[in-house]
């Protein structure tokens, strides 16, 4: 048999942590979901019993004892199971295996092992707990060099040049639209349908380069002196909060962006409106490529 290959009856639970949800993916040695689980039982929800949150999930997919168990995301940070340091963004995705740290909690029932996030030191300081693991995946699926887009509450802007992270830019876009749409003076504009027009309209300002608070409270303005219809707000704000994501991070190119299929397609079209080619890849299929790659390096 040939021992470079994945052995097809070996599996890996791999957990996908964040603040707010979780979910698991039981895969094969070649990356094949097998069967999968979203809850509500993120970090926030699940502390301070990661341990028996932990148990009861494995409980309901039913894993065997053998099956090793991999987590990613904020179970690893200061607020989670037990924090993880940071590898400086220099170590190579593909070592991201051979920094894996053990926790063995007799309440949870069996180890899991917890992946580290990395940080960006020196004069442009970022952190990212989570992304590294689809990163780690589409390096597997030969995407070694370039610019990746990986939006969401905190949209990362990521250069990778041969499987190494160069460079990281977090844009707290997400939580600012959501902070924005809930609470204080646009709140109340911010219940539009989505508007293409509005939406390039919102890019197109961002692209000007005023101030984000000034471009901000223009909105508001537009809207009361009818320069801009109310329903239009809510694109508009998108637009202009994703348009400056891509005006810090330049004519970054290839670009890739990891992310549902609503966000790229919302990422495409700023991308397209900036000049710059943006390829898709399914956060899913990339998660589970990087739990094939730990899968191989766990002793049998």
């Amino acid at each position: 048999m040939d021992k470079s290959a994945p052995s097809p009856t070996r599996r890996l639970l791999g957990i996908d942590w964040g603040t707010s949800n979780r979910r698991a993916y039981l895969v094969d040695g070649a990356g094949t979901c097998l069967a999968d689980r979203a809850d509500d039982q993120g970090m926030l929800a699940a502390r301070p019993d990661f341990a028996g949150s932990f148990a009861r999930l494995l409980a309901a997919m039913d894993v065997g004892a053998d099956v090793p168990v991999v987590a990613s995301g904020m179970v690893g940070s200061a607020q989670g199971w037990r924090e993880i340091p940071y590898l400086d963004i220099g170590t190579p995705l593909e070592a991201l295996p051979d920094h894996l740290v053990c926790i063995d909690d007799p309440r949870a029932g069996r180890p899991c092992l917890i992946v580290p996030g990395y940080a960006q030191r020196g004069a442009h300081v970022d952190v990212m707990r989570g992304e590294e693991t689809q990163l780690l995946g589409a390096v597997a699926l030969g995407r070694r060099d370039g610019w990746f887009v990986l939006p969401g509450t905190h949209s990362k802007w990521v250069l990778v040049e041969d499987g190494i992270m160069r460079r990281i830019a977090t844009f707290m876009t997400g939580e600012l639209f959501a902070t924005l749409s809930a609470h204080g003076t646009l709140a109340p504009l911010m219940a539009g349908e989505d508007d293409d027009a509005a939406f390039i309209a919102g890019l197109e300002e961002a692209r000007v380069g005023a101030p984000l608070s000034n471009a901000l409270f223009g909105v508001r303005a537009r809207v009361v002196t009818g320069a801009m219809p109310a329903a239009q707000a809510r694109s508009f704000v998108s637009g202009l909060l994703v348009g400056a994501e891509f005006v810090a991070a330049g004519r970054a190119a290839p670009l890739t962006c990891i992310g549902s299929p609503a966000l790229q397609a919302r990422y495409a079209r700023a991308a397209g409106h900036f000049g710059v080619a943006l390829a898709g890849l399914d956060p899913d299929r990339a998660y589970c490529a990087a739990l094939a790659r730990f899968l191989d390096r766990i002793p049998s």
